[in-house]
């Protein structure tokens, strides 16, 4: 049989008990910021919010982004994803265009039976794509600043996602272009209701890779 033998604070010594009382008070300090942090950023607006919104924001992303589309009135009816097809030069100076790669595909992929997949990893591209398609009107023109902005970043992104995932030399990208594909989800089957499942792509213009956009680019 074995016996469990409890050990009193007491019985330890001053310099145990100091540093047991220093963690104690760390985690519990920690805690509380944690706790207030989250609550203000999710809160309406307030002097204390609108105050400390720029440290409370660079606390909460990207580990602790709260998201409450779970529970939203209209959850997400739809599945996008994002594709990337390269021109790129052959070694006997002749263009040649590749396939449409799913970018959104590959980082499924990477993420799958990953036990603690990376934040970035899992919502950098969507992130990203979201940005782009906030920040460009219905004709597909930037919106000020932040469209341009949003550009560079997609743009980016896909650069790295082809050499880094695809192996292509990026020394031999001349041209870039991206297109979403959306479809629906189909009804549960206990649902009678039938929907359209087929998948629509919105293909935006080729770009001109140029140095600006590999500034930056792990190589």
């Amino acid at each position: 049989m074995t016996v469990t033998e409890t050990v009193s604070l007491r019985a330890l010594s001053l310099p145990a008990r100091a540093i047991i009382a220093v963690a104690v008070g760390a985690l519990a300090a920690f805690f509380t910021w944690h706790m207030a942090a989250v609550f203000l950023f999710v809160s309406p607006s307030n002097t204390v919010r609108e105050e400390n919104f720029d440290r409370i924001r660079g606390y909460i992303y990207p580990e602790f982004e709260q998201n409450w589309k779970l529970f939203a009135p209209n959850p997400l009816q739809r599945d996008e994803a994002v594709h990337v097809r390269a021109q790129v030069t052959e070694p006997d100076g002749s263009l040649r265009t590749t396939d449409w790669i799913n970018l959104t595909a590959t980082d499924i992929d990477n993420i799958r039976h990953h036990l603690l997949p990376s934040h970035s990893a899992q919502n950098l591209l969507r992130r990203g794509w979201d940005f782009y398609d906030g920040a460009h009107d219905d004709e597909g023109r930037p919106i000020g600043e932040r469209g341009r902005l949003s550009e560079l970043y997609v743009h980016r992104i896909a650069l790295q996602r082809l050499q880094d995932e695809h192996d292509m030399d990026l020394d031999t990208v001349r041209r870039v272009q991206l297109r979403s594909a959306v479809s629906r989800v189909p009804a549960p089957e206990w649902r009678e209701e039938e929907i359209d499942t087929s998948t629509y792509y919105d293909e935006i213009d080729w770009w001109v890779v140029t140095s600006d956009d590999l500034e930056g680019i792990a190589r």
